[in-house]
């Protein structure tokens, strides 16, 4: 793309901000013909002088001024100041706020800002009208006897050899007016980032929405690691151990062709049921799976890979339905994740799932454990993976623990979630630093 040449580029700030000045001057007039329709009732003596002295019309402009501050009040202004500010001030992006002001400092900025804006536009507008008619009169002045002849209110006379300054004085009313508009319009793009820009509430509010939207995308990345990717390991899994024993075993490949459908179609759902989140935009991602309703169908689909599980539910713990939804669904996360790692790294290795009910000083604990042999496994992935950081989120999140490592050749994944959660912040969860690692 070819670059503009500096000049223009200067003419086109020129143009851009006296179109700003000038639709500064063209918001007073709705204030201006209020205020002299308020002189003429209070004052009717003056009324006549309105609209040819000079003087009563400053007046007129300067009792206006206060109406425009008090309009600046007006929360949604400050959006469309800002809009029109941006584009004619050709103000870089992100320096002026975009929205409405909210609190009542940002509202008292904007009033200054409107005024300040109105203000100047209606002197540059005024001079703009009048400056260049008088500055053609006076450049052609010289070539015409019968300009010359007219009773001009001029500073002073233009007659015999000072006629030829008049060309001089119409240049010189042409630059200060250019001039003008320069100094008007870089004072306005140097005070629209401070009064127009975002308050430190604005900034906080920002900053607010911005950790709840990774809230969300970090839960949903969550959600879809923990059930896409634990599907996708069953599934290739299951298609393994089905090929290997097609010709000798026929139950089994059946019964793992009915396990991949069915791992196949729940993996579906649940990545609709993300999806639909994120078309929605709501706030949370919906329900996942619980313990009551899917742990007993996810350690069926791990065995049927040919994966042997041991599955322990303390009597403790009591109906795993009965569990608080949220613990429950959380559980149940855990349980997937330390089988897809034993799936993914230590295939064929028997895995030991216990769901226990354990005393803490802080209240009673759900402990969440999977073990499984750690010789012969896969080597580490180069990447890494994300799976027991998200762990270690969610057990955070619910004010709980989670850790996982190898111990005298087990690998052992451990959970420990209040039964009774206190949910934390979100920038606790960012906080942990749970790392994954293979077997």
């Amino acid at each position: 793309m070819t670059e503009r040449p500096p000049g223009r580029g200067r003419v086109r700030t020129l143009a851009l901000r006296w179109v700003h000045l000038l639709q500064g001057g063209a918001l007073l007039m709705p204030f201006y013909l209020l205020t002299t329709v308020g002189i003429g009732v209070v004052r009717p003596d003056m009324a006549q002088f309105l609209n040819r002295e000079p003087g009563p019309q400053f007046l007129a402009f300067g009792l206006s001024l206060p109406l425009v501050a008090v309009s600046g009040l007006i929360p949604v202004l400050r959006a469309l100041e800002s809009a029109a500010a941006r584009t004619l001030c050709e103000l870089p992006g992100g320096t002026l706020a975009l929205g409405p002001a909210d609190s009542w400092a940002a509202r008292r900025r904007s009033a200054v800002w409107f005024t300040l804006h109105v203000g100047l536009g209606g002197m540059v507008s005024g001079a703009s009208l009048a400056v260049p008619p008088m500055a053609v009169v006076l450049l052609v002045l010289p070539l015409f006897p019968a300009l010359q002849d007219e009773q001009w209110a001029w500073p002073w006379d233009h007659d015999g050899s000072a006629l030829w300054t008049a060309p001089v004085a119409g240049l010189a009313l042409l630059a200060g007016l250019v001039a003008a508009v320069r100094g008007a319009g870089a004072l306005l793009a140097r005070c629209a980032p401070v009064l127009l820009g975002p308050t430190p509430a604005d900034r906080l509010a920002a900053a607010e929405r911005r950790a709840a939207d990774l809230a969300v995308r970090n839960r949903l990345a969550r959600e879809l690691h923990d059930s896409v990717g634990h599907a996708l390991s069953t599934v290739s899994l299951q298609a393994g151990a089905a090929r290997r024993v097609l010709d000798g075993d026929p139950e089994f490949v059946r019964e793992a062709l009915t396990a991949i459908e069915e791992t196949s179609r729940g993996a579906v759902a649940e990545l609709d049921a993300v999806l639909g989140v994120l078309r929605a935009g709501e706030s949370a991602p919906a329900a996942g799976p619980s313990l009551a309703a899917g742990l007993d169908a996810l350690v069926a689909r791990t065995r049927a890979t040919g994966t042997e599980v041991r599955l322990r539910v303390d009597d403790a713990l009591g109906p795993l339905a009965l569990l608080e939804a949220q613990v429950s669904a959380e559980s149940f996360r855990v349980v997937q994740e330390g089988l897809s790692n034993a799936l993914r790294h230590a295939p064929g290795a028997a895995v030991d799932v216990r769901l226990e009910r354990q005393h803490s000083p802080e209240g009673e604990l759900l402990a969440v454990t999977i073990e499984n042999a750690a010789d012969g496994a896969a080597a580490a992935r180069p990447s890494g993976g994300r799976g027991l950081a998200g762990i270690a989120e969610r057990a955070t999140l619910l004010g709980g623990t989670a850790r996982a490592g190898s111990e005298e050749g087990v690998w052992r994944l451990t959970a420990r979630l209040p039964l009774a959660p206190a949910v934390r912040s979100h920038s606790a969860a960012r906080n942990s630093t749970g790392q994954e690692s293979t077997p």
